[in-house]
């Protein structure tokens, strides 16, 4: 996040009179939901089985976004884009 949106969410909150105690962004990744038609599969973590009973590798799939997906960042992005929108902030021309 670029550190000019991060001055404005402060401000934005000190005039709300609204008190900042953390800026909490790996939680914020957990936040969101993958988008309707979105599948996502990863391998199984570690201490789980890796294999299952009939032998083939096993997986498994994402139902929301997990801090390191490379859709996590995105995801956040959606919800927050549309929110600084109605606040009345413009996005750059060179930051599409």
């Amino acid at each position: 996040m670029h550190p000019t949106l991060l001055r404005a969410l402060a401000a934005i909150a000190n005039s709300a009179g609204m008190r900042m105690r953390r800026w909490d962004f790996v939680a914020a990744y957990l936040q969101e939901e993958l988008e309707q038609d979105e599948v996502v599969y990863c391998h199984a973590p570690p201490g789980y089985a890796t294999t299952g009973a009939d032998g083939r590798p096993r997986i498994c799939r994402i139902e929301k976004p997990i801090y390191g997906m490379a859709q996590a960042g995105r995801r956040w992005q959606r919800s927050l884009f549309p929110w600084s929108l109605d606040f009345g902030f413009t996005q750059c021309e060179s930051d599409p």
